[in-house]
Parts: C-alpha cells; sequence; structure tokens
C-alpha cells in the first residue's frame, strides 16, 4: 500500500503490521517503515500500478486547486485501487479549524476568521465539494454525522475496470 501525506505516522498508527510506504512532501525521519519525500502532483518515483492500494485521507483538500488534476491522476496511476477521503465542503463546521462556515469565506476573510480556530497557523485549504472529487476520482460515498455529510470517500478496488 501507498499511503499519501502519511504525515508523521498515517495509516501505519492504525495498522503496523501492513505492508505500507509512507509519501509525504516533508522529510519524516522517524516514519517507521518506508518512506519517499515526494510531491504527488509533481509526479510520485513509482511505476504504473506499482501498489495494489493508494491511500489519502484528508490531503486532496490541502492540494492547491490548479494542481488537483495532477494529484489525482498520480495517484491513479501508481495505484490498482484507491481510497481517497476529504472533508465536505458542505457540512457546517470547517474540520481543520473547528469554525462554523470558514470554508464558504473568501480567503481575504477566512484568514482573519482562521486565528480564532484550532488549526493554529493559517492555510489555504479548499474543500471540495462531490462533484469536484468525483470528477477526479469516480463516485463518491457519502460519510455522515447524522443527516449531515462530514466527508466524501472515493474506493476503488484493486480488481476493478
Amino acid at each position: 500500500m501507498l499511503d499519501v501525506g502519511c504525515g508523521a505516522l498515517g495509516l501505519r498508527g492504525l495498522e503496523p503490521g501492513l505492508d505500507i510506504t509512507g509519501v509525504d512532501l516533508t522529510e519524516r525521519p522517524d516514519y517507521p517503515g518506508p518512506f519517499v519525500r515526494a510531491d504527488a502532483a509533481a509526479g510520485l518515483p513509482f511505476a504504473d500500478g506499482e501498489f495494489e492500494l493508494v491511500y489519502c485521507s484528508s490531503v486532496i483538500e490541502h492540494v492547491a486547486s490548479a494542481r488537483r488534476v495532477a494529484f489525482a491522476s498520480e495517484v491513479r496511476r501508481v495505484g490498482r485501487g484507491w481510497f481517497v477521503q476529504t472533508p465536505a465542503r458542505s457540512f457546517p463546521i470547517e474540520p481543520h479549524s473547528l469554525l462554523p462556515g470558514a470554508q464558504w469565506l473568501p480567503p481575504r476573510l477566512r484568514r482573519p476568521y482562521w486565528s480564532l480556530g484550532a488549526a493554529g497557523e493559517w492555510e489555504d485549504i479548499s474543500l471540495l465539494s462531490r462533484t469536484e472529487l468525483e470528477g477526479l476520482f469516480g463516485p463518491a460515498l457519502a460519510e455522515r454525522m447524522g443527516p449531515l455529510v462530514k466527508s466524501w470517500v472515493c474506493v476503488r478496488s484493486p480488481g476493478s475496470s
């Protein structure tokens, strides 16, 4: 498996026994397994279909909108299947800052509001709609919190056509 945007521990924290290679923009010297520093939107150093599954949880919203097509193309290229999750733009609480409606404000208004939230340092995060995510990875499933869609998940099984 490939964990794109693995952070310090990523999927290995949940499944330490699996064969997982981590990829991140930042060097992770303490990552407990194979690790590659790379920018998926600029190209990954792996062969086509090298990984049975590419896992990417709450990462694509951090990728600049203009680079998302390239990012998604690389995830699809190196994986025979994928699991891509992202917070839903429609959910009333922005999940990084934990502020109501922050994701709906333009960046010039969101930036000062962001300082009131839990996220700490400002990052221009752009949450995706279901349509945007489906345009990159195919059909999306809703992950719900009560009646509200909390996040979108796109899954392609390794054997799918």
